[in-house]
């Protein structure tokens, strides 16, 4: 992936980061969500956000966020100077979920380590 790429994946994550927070969607105002990292092609036609959760379910803020998309996707479009606005498609990412567990597992045998 070249230079331009990355800061445009960055730039699209960012700026729906920020975004996210004016929707006013039950599903995803009450739920605390984070943009992981966005993956836009080359064209620059679609865009595949990762998003993560901590408050809320994760198969309820996705379907929040694709019922949103219209208004995220002209808000992106007013914020970002791209050739072309993606289309975006959302994917729940796990990886903060699974970093907190093995946080956890680390954790215990850290504690049941010292009791010996």
């Amino acid at each position: 992936m070249n230079h331009r790429q990355e800061r445009i994946n960055d730039s699209v994550a960012q700026t729906l980061g920020e975004i996210i927070r004016n929707v006013k969607d039950p599903r995803v105002s009450g739920a605390f969500v984070t943009v992981n990292a966005a993956r836009v092609t080359p064209d620059l036609k679609f865009a595949k956000i990762y998003f993560g959760t901590i408050t809320g379910d994760p198969a309820e803020v996705q379907k929040g966020l694709e019922c949103a998309a219209g208004f995220l996707r002209s808000s992106l479009a007013a914020r970002l100077n791209l050739r072309q606005t993606p289309e975006l498609t959302f994917v729940h990412d796990k990886s903060a979920e699974h970093g907190a567990y093995i946080a956890q597992v680390l954790k215990e045998l850290n504690v049941n380590g010292n009791e010996n």
